[in-house]
């Protein structure tokens, strides 16, 4: 049997309400952090998901069997927060060929003129497909 997605627990807990958790192999596919940040998104749901943060040493079984018996039944889903793309930090990882967070870094070293000049330096002509 294949291991459980972390959603496959959001949706038993909030709207199924059935024990998937069947077995040890269950059990270690539950993806605590990611399960507290699905439910997180929702305000029935808050309260409960900062309780389990506070309690985040407690056994997978344990936090998944609360939420299975203190959510009410519902649908619950909701698009994940994503940090807004910035053009700066693009052109610098594209220019120095480093990670985003590298990149922020970068960002509070270099003026407005410095990353303009950058982004000249990349230019080669020619039509961008994409």
């Amino acid at each position: 049997m294949s291991k459980r997605n972390p959603f496959d627990f959001v949706k038993s807990v909030s709207y199924d309400k059935t024990d998937i958790m069947v077995d040890d192999i269950e059990e270690k596919s539950y993806a605590p952090y990611l399960i507290n940040k699905s439910l997180s998104y929702h305000e029935d749901s808050l309260f409960f998901t900062n309780e389990m943060n506070c309690r985040h040493g407690a056994d997978h079984r344990l936090q998944y069997l609360f939420f299975l018996n203190t959510l009410r039944k519902r649908q619950r889903f909701s698009k994940w927060y994503k940090p807004p793309a910035s053009v700066k930090v693009d052109v610098i990882k594209e220019y120095y060929q480093i990670s985003t967070k590298e990149a922020q870094e970068y960002l509070s070293m270099l003026s407005d003129k410095q990353i303009r000049e950058l982004k000249q330096r990349m230019n080669t002509g020619g039509t961008k497909n994409g």
